[in-house]
């Protein structure tokens, strides 16, 4: 357990990184800094989700059992016990909720218990607009998480939402995207792109330029191989739609450099195959799983910036159909309200999204 003043320095160090308009990337690694001088913590996984699936994607992880990855992620959607997607609040602990057997968690029980994890705890950041990350922080060897702890990474949860939503707005600027594009310059213009992974996500088979999206997305370090951490994710929670873990479909937009999205899928490659149930273990008669990887469609990115950019039902609702092609007269018609009402919501829309013009506004909700 951290002392009052060292909670205090470090929720101050948290809220100055959140109110820097950093990249989600760098806003992650300040705020893991400052929570370890507070916080003791032997490993973590910090992702950032799709806001309406809160299918992860962009990890930034440091744990002992990286050469088991797909395993690790497999078993992080398919347990129940404080999945990011079910918490009864911001935080809690594993030790907590499983009044302190930890073998009630399928994860601990078939991976992390082989690591000596002692506790894990977990957060969401999320507001009413989505699910815009989670991170697990372990303990091995040591006590468990105090509730002070759990007080602090709770205490913090409101800004460093707000921060990695305002993140992800970001990346729909075209500001600063000359350095971005380069990395994205050889890529292929369209797809889709598809990775092939069998039931406990072993990759089988990629197309040719997988390698080259895969390496854009999680950089990899000098010499190697690019992890397809974006693919286990979503191939991660199909398993946990058809094991009844979670109900979001296998989907995530993802901010590939410069402005650009992409939508990752995962489906079965023989949808009527038989699949096992309750165990989260892959039946023998499963398939295996196709991720495709492909430049998001109009209305995929038009919703992830009309969220990440704080817009309401009805300032959405206006986007669509300039989005569309409508004009201000044919928009009024079509929401029911004064053309008016219209330029009002209009001038609130170009206030939140940092857009001067309709031009300007379609220009990066549709990254056109």
């Amino acid at each position: 357990m951290g002392s009052s003043a060292a909670y205090a320095r470090a929720h101050e160090a948290v809220g100055r990184a959140c109110r820097g308009g950093l990249h989600p990337r760098e806003l992650r690694l300040e705020a893991l800094a400052a929570i370890g001088r507070a916080v003791g913590f032997d490993a973590y996984a910090w992702l950032v989700t799709d806001p309406e699936t809160a299918v992860g994607s962009s990890p930034l992880a440091d744990v002992p059992c990286l050469p088991r990855l797909p395993q690790l992620i497999r078993l992080k959607y398919l347990t129940a016990v404080n999945r990011w997607t079910a918490l009864p609040g911001a935080v809690a602990s594993l030790a907590q909720a499983t009044g302190g057997d930890l073998s009630g968690s399928l994860m601990w029980r078939e991976l992390l218990r082989e690591y000596q994890v002692t506790d894990i705890a977990s957060a969401v950041y999320q507001d009413r607009f989505g699910c815009w990350g989670f991170l697990d922080l372990w303990r091995a060897g040591a006590p468990p998480f105090s509730d002070e702890d759990l007080g602090f990474l709770a205490g913090i949860a409101g800004p460093v939402t707000a921060a990695l939503r305002q993140g992800v707005a970001g990346t729909f600027t075209q500001e600063g995207t000359e350095a971005a594009a380069d990395a994205t310059r050889d890529l292929p213009p369209a797809g889709p792109v598809v990775l092939l992974l069998s039931p406990d996500l072993t990759v089988r088979a990629q197309t040719p330029p997988t390698q080259r999206y895969l390496r854009v997305l999680v950089p990899p370090e000098e010499g190697l191989a690019p992890v397809p951490a974006g693919a286990y994710n979503v191939a991660a929670q199909l398993l946990a739609a058809e094991a009844g873990a979670d109900g979001h479909p296998p989907m995530a937009r993802v901010h590939l450099a410069g402005g650009r999205w992409l939508t990752l899928r995962a489906a079965r490659m023989d949808a009527g195959q038989p699949r096992a149930s309750g165990s989260g273990a892959p039946g023998s008669g499963a398939g295996d799983i196709a991720v495709s990887i492909e430049p998001a469609a109009p209305g995929d990115r038009v919703s992830v910036f009309a969220r990440a950019c704080g817009l309401s039902r009805r300032e959405t609702e206006l986007l669509g159909h300039l989005v569309a092609g409508a004009d201000t007269r044919e928009v009024a018609r079509q929401m029911f309200v004064s053309e008016n009402t219209v330029q009002d919501h209009l001038k609130s829309v170009f206030a939140k999204t940092a857009a001067r013009s309709r031009r300007a506004l379609l220009a990066r909700a549709l990254g056109r």
